[in-house]
């Protein structure tokens, strides 16, 4: 049974516990580090004194990378060609995620050479599908409140033997009918308590009224004589 790992080891370092865990390590370490930490005869002994240094100097080279990105169009942003400074900015960010895979093997290596034993963990179990770390997949979107999800799906409560689930009927509220109010009686100005009457229309005399009075005189003088 192979040797676990965990994500983010170094390629060309054997597995912790291995017979040729430190020679490997040390090598790979002593790559990661200037050429000049070579000459000094401490690293060389002690892998876990060239682990310490190494870690500091790619945590160092990090965030040189990440502040050189910030001030790069200040800094020569009027010095270079708008494609040049578009060049610049992409050898930043690939030079800043490559520093950060190797400060993090850096840091697997030195715990391992602490004597740490690292054991498989529920993130790692979903990495053949996807090699990304779990902090850099997309979290799981979740459902709204009151939706069920697939996970967790609603289901009815149980309902003991016997005793038939009985629907509560929806109650509907009564609508109200706002009363009609009556438009306020008129009342004649000036004369407060009492209702102004409508003026009676006045009646027309007919047309020929007078003709038909004159008539009626005469057969009366005509009666009389």
């Amino acid at each position: 049974m192979a040797a676990y790992v965990p994500p983010g080891w170094p390629s060309g370092v054997h597995p912790p516990g291995s017979e040729d865990f430190e020679r490997t390590a040390q090598a790979w370490l002593l790559d990661v580090v200037p050429a000049d930490y070579r000459l000094h005869g401490v690293l060389r002994r002690y892998p876990l004194a060239l682990a310490a240094m190494a870690a500091h100097h790619t945590r160092a080279c990090v965030a040189g990378a990440r502040e050189g990105y910030r001030n790069a169009r200040t800094e020569v942003g009027g010095a270079l060609p708008p494609h040049a400074l578009e060049a610049l900015l992409a050898a930043y960010r690939a030079e800043g995620r490559r520093l950060v895979a190797t400060a993090q093997a850096v840091d697997l290596v030195a715990r391992a050479l602490r004597g740490e034993v690292f054991t498989p963990q529920l993130q790692d179990a979903a990495r053949p599908g996807d090699q990304r770390p779990a902090a850099e997949r997309a979290p799981a979107r979740r459902p709204a409140a009151g939706q069920p999800s697939p996970e967790h799906p609603v289901t009815p409560p149980p309902t003991a033997p016997g005793h038939p689930v009985t629907q509560r009927p929806v109650t509907q509220q009564p609508v109200t009918q706002q009363p009609v109010t009556q438009p306020a009686e008129q009342r004649a100005p000036g004369r407060p308590g009492k209702a102004r009457k409508a003026p009676a229309q006045a009646q027309r005399p007919a047309r020929n009224g007078g003709a038909s009075t004159r008539k009626a005189k005469r057969d009366q003088h005509a009666a009389a004589s």
